[in-house]
């Protein structure tokens, strides 16, 4: 599911912190890397787990100590991830959530749900992904190379509504 964890993630992110100058790249890719992880597995394991993106946010923390620009770009890495994991509403599964404290095993199951679920998710995921182009005038040129070469939301970009 793409379109779902990007689009939402963008749209969250967004809502949640309004700051143009998050790069919104590293949270659709934080967003969507657990599942390109647990396809290894064919299923949720590691990469669903609330220790994978603590991990993560513990390596970005440690590794850019005195680099405050950099850390700040890089914490949008472990911000997709945990979005990931809330769009997945992976905390109904206590012992996925909590491994490896709730067990050494991953629990049975399928890394993305059926059909008609994927379908529904990707609808929606698709309204959101066309939501964040239209808030931020992205249909356009210039704000879309911006945010393509930057990750970020152009400062002068054609905003409508709240």
């Amino acid at each position: 599911m793409v379109l779902w964890h990007a689009g939402l993630a963008l749209a969250i992110v967004w809502n949640v912190f309004r700051d143009p100058a998050i790069d919104h790249r590293l949270v659709v890719a934080g967003a969507l890397v657990p599942d390109v992880i647990d396809l290894f597995w064919g299923r949720r394991a590691f990469a669903h787990t609330l220790f994978a993106p603590v991990a993560v946010l513990t390596l970005v923390m440690l590794a850019t100590r005195g680099r405050r620009l950099l850390r700040r770009r890089l914490l949008a890495l472990p911000i997709g991830m945990f979005l990931h994991l809330v769009l997945d509403a992976t905390w109904i599964e206590t012992d996925l959530m909590w491994w490896p404290f709730a067990g050494a095993e991953f629990p049975e199951g399928r890394l993305v749900p059926g059909f008609p679920m994927v379908l529904a998710l990707e609808i929606v995921g698709a309204w959101a992904v066309g939501w964040f182009v239209w808030r931020f005038g992205l249909d356009q040129p210039g704000p879309r190379r911006y945010f393509l070469k930057s990750g970020r939301l152009q400062p002068n970009a054609p905003r409508v509504g709240p």
